[in-house]
């Protein structure tokens, strides 16, 4: 079967309450991500057993709909637009136009893509295209698309732009408008912290030691060789368990990470004194002095790494390379404290 999808619906979301336009001062940490554009997601949802629930498409997507302009006046920079200050720093322009909401029609069923890989071709059907040229970029901060599957499912593909937010402040917004899409004016939700001058330069600077080691570090990249391929690796809880006792790892990121690093230093075919690296970003919400809030809305992350001998690394105890990682990890917690000197105004 074809894999297509045809959009029926295009609109704009905005706030269900009046909001005042103003524009949000981003930190450097928003700034870093500027030219990264779109995040891609994709969520899938089989059709509700429950009848009730079920309902109509009609039904559900109005309701998504509005759940998400209740949505909008807490995170109600995503419905604003990428803009410029009076002198011409990037800024989020709170204005209110809104978030792009497309819905779309696929003769697919959840069957059809139980086996789909991450591609540009899964980006292409499920992430909703945002009308852009070179002469004239989008602004838009945040667009979705539900696509209606033929079996009665559906599928959510969301495009957020990474100036705005992070992965925690992205998850926060959508877990926000699942509660009230589905407890209504009663929903229990935690209200975002907007102040991104938290994260605004002290004056004068004062720079950590380690800051340019941290955010500059000395390393060159280079093209893959050949056609690259993505694919997902499925992870039972009794195996995740059995890696955290083998690693002495206390959380599954750390654990599954300190895995792929290995098996990656093994699949290269490293020489064993070669250094090998391992990158990662540290979330600093808690890393800051004083911290940022938990629900701190924004950028708040920073890259680390961790090195040790691909030899090690790659061997089968791998305790100098666990031992890498696990310091990779400490690091992150500190890193923060770099942030402070290295933002700039």
């Amino acid at each position: 079967m074809a894999l297509e999808v045809q959009v029926i619906e295009s609109s704009f979301v905005v706030p269900s309450a009046g909001m005042p336009r103003r524009g949000l001062w981003v930190s450097s940490l928003d700034l870093d991500r500027a030219n990264r554009g779109y995040t891609p997601t994709v969520y899938f949802y089989h059709r509700s057993t429950d009848a009730a629930a079920a309902g109509n498409v009609s039904d559900a997507t109005s309701r998504l709909k509005d759940s998400m302009a209740n949505a909008l006046v807490l995170f109600y920079p995503l419905a604003g637009r990428l803009g410029v200050d009076k002198d011409g720093r990037i800024e989020i322009d709170c204005n209110s136009e809104g978030a792009l909401f497309v819905i779309a029609r696929s003769e697919l069923t959840m069957d059809d893509l139980k086996n789909l890989e991450p591609s540009p071709e899964l980006t292409r059907l499920f992430v909703p295209r945002i009308p852009s040229t070179d002469e004239q970029p989008s602004s838009i901060i945040l667009a979705v698309q539900v696509t209606l599957l033929k079996c009665g499912g559906m599928s959510l593909g969301t495009a957020l732009h990474h100036v705005a937010v992070d992965g925690t402040s992205a998850f926060h917004f959508f877990q926000t408008w699942s509660t009230i899409s589905r407890d209504g004016d009663g929903a229990a939700v935690e209200p975002p912290c907007h102040d991104r001058t938290l994260l605004r330069a002290r004056r004068p600077p004062s720079v950590h030691p380690d800051a340019l080691s941290v955010f500059c570090p000395k390393m060159s990249f280079a093209e893959p060789s050949g056609p690259t391929a993505s694919k997902v690796f499925v992870v039972s809880a009794d195996q995740l368990a059995s890696l955290k006792r083998a690693s002495g790892s206390e959380t599954t990121f750390c654990a599954l990470t300190a895995l792929v690093w290995q098996c990656t230093c093994v699949a290269r075919r490293l020489p064993p004194a070669a250094e090998a690296r391992v990158s990662f970003s540290a979330n600093i919400r808690r890393s800051t002095r004083p911290p940022l809030p938990t629900r701190y809305f924004g950028n708040a992350l920073v890259p680390v790494f961790a090195a040790g001998a691909a030899g090690d690394v790659a061997s089968d105890g791998a305790a100098d390379g666990q031992l890498a990682w696990n310091a990779a990890v400490r690091r992150g917690f500190w890193v923060g404290q770099a942030v402070e000197g290295t933002c700039t105004s």
